[in-house]
């Protein structure tokens, strides 16, 4: 598949960041099983490009994404079900195991499956206006796949009162409890997205790679699991190109030269 085979989202890059646009704003970019397989398709070409340091993961129109495309999932057998679920989960997971740093940017809504997509991300950068749901409890389809990436995010108490009161939760208060990083007017959205991209951008990407990986793999291990983890990847870390060039960049107050190994 090419860029030009995508039907629902698109792909650019501006340097060493890629933006990855949901784009099918007139079904308020539900996450149909077209979205999901072209979306996985690129993610298995992103992850190989060493050249890319940042993926922004945004959407075309008023609203980031309202979730699972529902008229897939009305009189339908478990197999096909499975398979939806199965595909979103591996999107999902997919989005943890890339090197590259992910952003989502939010506006207007990010319910259900879409919230979930926001939460997985590494980062997530949002408009005043936003709002944050996993409204499922309220057709009798509890939003228990959002629920691991929420829960992980915001923690058991935040994450037990947005599953089962399906309240949306303003972009404010989505910053209050960690599901945001970011909360700036609509107009500055893609400008402060850019902005913290870049800014990322300017590290090694093999640093960026190794730190992103390492902070998910300790996130649930025990402290001195998680120490004796942390001081074997610092160790190899330091052994590698663009740690000895930064380091010696550093001490002789210079601009290092990433290799990004």
């Amino acid at each position: 598949m090419t860029d030009t085979d995508y039907t629902e989202i698109t792909f650019d890059r501006e340097d060493a960041v890629g933006i990855l646009t949901l784009n099918n704003a007139g079904k308020v970019n539900a996450l149909s099983r077209q979205m999901i397989g072209e979306i996985l398709d690129l993610l298995d070409r992103v992850i190989v490009d060493e050249t890319l340091k940042v993926l922004i993961l945004k959407a075309a129109g008023k609203h980031f994404c309202a979730g699972h495309y529902l008229a897939e999932m009305v009189d339908t057998g478990v197999k096909e079900y499975k398979f939806i679920f199965d595909q979103c989960t591996r999107m999902m997971m997919r989005i943890h195991e890339i090197p590259q740093v992910v952003i989502a940017q939010v506006q207007g809504i990010a319910t259900a499956a879409g919230c979930q997509l926001a939460a997985w991300c590494d980062l997530v950068v949002a408009e005043e206006g936003a709002r944050f749901s996993t409204p499922g409890v309220k057709i009798g389809l509890f939003c228990t796949t959002p629920m691991v990436a929420i829960t992980r995010a915001i923690g058991r108490k935040a994450a037990m009162e947005m599953l089962v009161t399906g309240r949306e939760f303003p972009a404010a208060e989505a910053k209050n409890i960690g599901l945001v990083n970011r909360v700036v007017p609509l107009e500055k959205l893609e400008e402060t997205t850019r902005e913290l991209a870049y800014q990322i951008s300017e590290a090694s990407g093999f640093a960026l790679s190794i730190g992103k990986q390492g902070l998910y793999a300790q996130a649930d291990m025990s402290d001195a699991q998680a120490l004796h983890y942390a001081k074997h990847t610092i160790v190899m870390n330091n052994m590698a190109e663009d740690a000895q060039n930064g380091i010696k960049a550093f001490l002789e107050k210079r601009t290092p030269e990433w290799k990004n190994r």
